[in-house]
């Protein structure tokens, strides 16, 4: 039989990654965060001062990373050569430098690979950006979670500061901004629905909401 897979798409701070990792331990199934690939990505190539047009040694660390994913409560712990990198890849500069690597074909076609594999049994939920679109085109459940962009600054400008990290609200919104448009017009995989997914939109949605909708989807499919 085919495995069950759940893709969760849709740009950041819209609650995927939390919901991805509710209803993984839910389910009792495994989890991809496609986009903390691309944030090791870009995490080890400025460790290693390569810079994010070298598309060649941007390609040769996305085919040899040791990367493993490990739910933790609402969260999901990421692990590279068992270096626990999660909060290092959640800075800003992090994610604006995944959106840059991301744009790299031979990048995302290194990448392809190493998320194919991780459709395991007894199931896969995964989060990301075109995982409906590109990665999993033929998951029986595609959902894809939007917000208004004002609304998506203020989710991330509250989870840096609980952080402890200070952050400027203007020039986060600005940064998001840029993000989505860079994500929405690379050539190659963007950022966009696919055709049969089920749109969520989550500007006035807390997380519970948006994860009760999910579960009656589950349910009509028969994973719960």
């Amino acid at each position: 039989m085919a495995i069950p897979i759940i893709t969760i798409d849709g740009p950041s701070g819209t609650g995927k990654g939390t919901l991805a990792a509710r209803l993984a331990r839910l389910l009792g199934w495994h989890m991809l965060d496609s986009g903390a690939l691309y944030r090791v990505v870009g995490y080890v190539a400025r460790h290693r001062q390569v810079a994010l047009d070298q598309a060649d040694q941007l390609s040769d660390i996305a085919r040899s990373l040791a990367l493993e994913f490990r739910l933790a409560c609402d969260s999901v712990q990421i692990l590279v050569n068992d270096e626990d990198v999660t909060e290092k890849i959640r800075s800003e500069i992090a994610g604006s430098d995944a959106s840059e690597v991301a744009a790299i074909p031979a990048v995302r076609e290194a990448l392809l690979v190493y998320q194919r594999e991780c459709l395991r049994p007894p199931g896969l939920v995964a989060d990301g950006r075109d995982m409906g679109t590109v990665v999993f085109t033929t998951a029986a459940l595609k959902i894809f979670l939007t917000a208004s962009p004002e609304v998506r600054a203020q989710r991330r400008y509250k989870q840096l500061k609980q952080k402890g990290i200070d952050v400027n609200l203007a020039r986060l919104s600005e940064d998001i901004a840029a993000r989505d448009r860079r994500d929405e017009q690379r050539t190659v995989s963007p950022l966009r629905p696919a055709s049969d997914a089920i749109i969520l939109d989550t500007t006035a949605l807390n997380i519970a909401s948006v994860e009760e909708a999910v579960k009656v989807l589950a349910q009509e499919h028969g994973w719960l």
